[in-house]
């Protein structure tokens, strides 16, 4: 470019650039839609086992501010209730457990202490000696510690300032898991900002008003720079900043989204960890709160850019970013030692100075290179409709491994208390009398759709289960509760009541309902889901891509499927060959791990239709659809296409083609199993028993 166009034009350029990447209206609002739809599923599910937590997804993802190269954290925030934590005496409740936040001359702007009241009388606890998640301070006050949570680390986490962190592995996004409490109370240390003046008319009163509302968090992390490293919380505002977030027109995004491409390619390489995407949103809020909001349109984008860049240079130069809300909290606060602030300052200037061909130089997402070949009026890059394809696909992916998590962890309960059909029955009651009963909001009608079919499922196989120890039969209540949970994906749900079905030995029914399921998984479209192991996910399905952007969570429904699980108390609705994982772990299995689900029978839904397929019309002595089946079988194992239990069916490929009296290919099988999963697998029990009848000349 020889010839640097004017500003406007460049704009306008820049904008369509960051449309075609997925930086549109449409896309901001599906990323917002879903993601605090995977936080109400999840709150859903801790109030349905009883927790007192709510579920918050907060960051860049939950915003809509990101892109698919950004590829920013899944950043949650679980917010326990089970705390009364008051700033004024006058909040005090009799009986419940209750703490004050304190803030004096020790603690740093923007956090606080909590000091332990009595439940019986509104007076401090007093005490002679610390304890694990308490201690006393230097003025004698008996103080909640910050590693209060610690031991609720799991195995695979790790403390990352105040989170809970799971390092990214293949097939899931990195995640920062924070354990907070709430307090109903808007902080005190906050009021001015109500009152603040602005120039562009925003925030607006109403907004204010309305953030004045949400009260703050406690978050379990101390300042850099404080005095109380042992006992200090961070104030945390996050539903106020969400509020604000989502008023912000998609200009204002876009210029973030830039923001965030400029600090990750030409800051962090060179000053990692220093300046954070929180403090551009930062800067960005202090920019639209000082400037008319006719400024904010797409033919300025570039110069709003500029006017972000600058402001943050000034932050940088005076070594204070103050909090939007709480402006006596510096987020630069000991962030910035003189040869590191005189970097980010050279680094500034250089940008300030090649002015848009900083911007060309952004590998993010192609940004520069498609920003050059729109300025020469080319177009070499995915289209637009692709690049939604891409987010929309990932989106549904996370909404349907949300569902998956959130019904293992049902099921775990349903075990933990004994795996009884009442208990299913209550689940069931339950979340259903709170779809009739209550006034919900959209996003809490479409969790409740999209919980309650499995566990349905899960009712419905438990009395099945019962009903056949009895008398071989699926009892009406049964079947009613099945015909409930058919819709929950593809299959999962058909394939728990073909499963019954067989386990009764009404095979012309169980032939019927594997049929229609076999016509519903379209191969070419149809995505499987399972989340019981960190299994790398491989391309997507070519329609299953194509179709994401098609709709939203409901496609859920119509091109995933789940795996089939089957827990203790229906082990009579499950085949023998299948009963076998229930069975997996050795006592030396379990010295190495043992994760919950492995006393349960687990399989994917695709070689599980298959394996029905293949026994029923054995039993109906229907050959040529028995090798069809048998055949396709063979082919999803060989695929392998996603298989979150690929050992499972091929241990289940091998039992079927012991009956084809092909035990040696049946032992290959076998093999092939223990060499996927060495350990948990009941694959060594299928080699034990088959070699047994092997050198015992029980087959030949």
């Amino acid at each position: 470019m020889s010839q640097v166009p004017n500003d406007k034009t460049i704009s306008l350029k820049l904008s369509e650039v960051l449309s075609d990447i997925g930086v549109t209206e449409k896309m901001v609002l599906k990323r917002r839609r879903i993601f605090m739809l995977m936080e109400t599923v999840d709150t859903t599910t801790h109030r349905l086992l009883g927790k007192n937590v709510i579920t918050y997804n907060f960051g860049s993802q939950s915003e809509g501010s990101t892109t698919l190269e950004l590829d920013s954290d899944i950043d949650s925030l679980f917010s326990l209730h089970n705390l009364n934590v008051i700033q004024d005496w006058k909040d005090w409740q009799f009986g419940k457990e209750n703490v004050l936040m304190v803030q004096d001359e020790s603690t740093s702007p923007g956090y606080c202490l909590l000091q332990l009241l009595r439940p019986d009388v509104p007076l401090v606890v007093t005490a002679t000696e610390s304890g694990r998640s308490s201690g006393i301070d230097g003025k004698g006050r008996l103080l909640m510690k910050n590693s209060h949570f610690d031991p609720l680390l799991l195995g695979n986490q790790y403390r990352n300032g105040p989170a809970h962190a799971f390092k990214e592995v293949p097939g899931f996004d990195a995640e920062d898991n924070v354990l907070a409490w709430y307090s109903k109370s808007w902080p005190a240390e906050a009021e001015p900002w109500l009152e603040r003046p602005c120039v562009g008319g925003w925030p607006t009163e109403e907004m204010k008003r309305y953030c004045e509302t949400t009260g703050c968090f406690l978050v379990p992390v101390s300042s850099k720079s404080g005095q109380n490293e042992t006992f200090e919380w961070r104030i945390s505002t996050s539903l106020a900043e969400r509020c604000l977030m989502f008023s912000l027109n998609i200009t204002q995004i876009r210029c973030y989204i830039l923001m965030k491409m400029i600090l990750k390619t030409f800051i962090k390489p060179k000053c990692d960890g220093v300046l954070s995407s929180f403090m551009c949103k930062t800067v960005l809020f202090y920019c639209i709160e000082d400037t008319l909001s006719d400024v904010w349109e797409e033919q300025n984008l570039l110069g709003c850019l500029k006017h972000c860049l600058l402001a943050l240079q000034n932050c940088i130069t005076r070594e204070n970013c103050p909090h939007f809300i709480t402006p006596e909290n510096n987020l630069m606060a000991g962030k910035l030692p003189p040869a590191t602030k005189h970097r980010l300052q050279e680094i500034l200037q250089n940008i300030e100075q090649s002015d848009v061909r900083t911007l060309l130089e952004i590998p993010i997402d192609d940004l520069g290179a498609r920003l050059k070949a729109k300025m020469q009026g080319r177009q070499c890059y995915p289209l637009q409709d692709y690049i939604h394809s891409c987010i929309s696909s990932k989106l549904l992916k996370h909404m349907a491994i949300q569902i998956a998590i959130r019904h293992k962890f049902h099921l775990k309960e349903l075990v933990h208390r004994g795996g009884q059909m009442e208990h299913s029955r209550s689940f069931v009651y339950t979340l259903a009398r709170r779809y009739i009963g209550k006034a919900l909001n959209s996003l809490e009608k479409s969790a409740y759709k999209l919980l309650i079919p499995f566990l349905c499922s899960s009712l419905a196989s438990a009395i099945a289960s019962h009903d056949i120890q009895a008398d071989r039969t699926v009892s009406q209540e049964a079947q009613g509760w099945f015909s409930v949970g058919l819709n929950s994906d593809v299959s999962s749900g058909r394939l728990k009541f073909a499963s019954a079905l067989y386990c009764t030995g009404d095979f012309e029914r169980a032939e019927h309902v594997l049929r229609n399921t076999e016509d519903l998984y379209e191969l070419k479209t149809v995505e499987a889901v399972c989340t019981c192991r960190d299994l790398e996910t491989l391309s997507l399905r070519l329609e299953f891509f194509n179709r994401s952007d098609t709709g939203n969570e409901e496609l859920v429904k119509h091109i995933t499927a789940f795996c089939v699980r089957f827990i203790p108390c229906e082990i009579n609705c499950v085949p023998h060959e299948l009963q076998y994982e229930m069975f997996r772990a050795t006592q030396e299995d379990m010295l190495h791990g043992h994760d919950f689900w492995m006393d349960w029978s687990v399989v994917d839904s695709l070689p599980y239709i298959y394996f029905l397929q293949y026994k029923t019309y054995g039993h109906l002595q229907r050959p040529a659809g028995q090798q069809l089946a048998l055949e396709g079988l063979v082919d999803c194992v060989k695929s392998n296409h996603n298989l979150g239990h690929l050992e499972t069916a091929l241990n289940l490929l091998g039992q079927c083609l012991e009956l084809e009296n092909l035990y040696y290919a049946a032992l290959d099988c076998y093999v092939r199993s223990l060499n996927v999963c060495a350990r948990n697998n009941a694959a060594k029990i299928h080699i034990c028993r088959l070699l047994s009848a092997l050198v015992n000349r029980q087959v030949v």
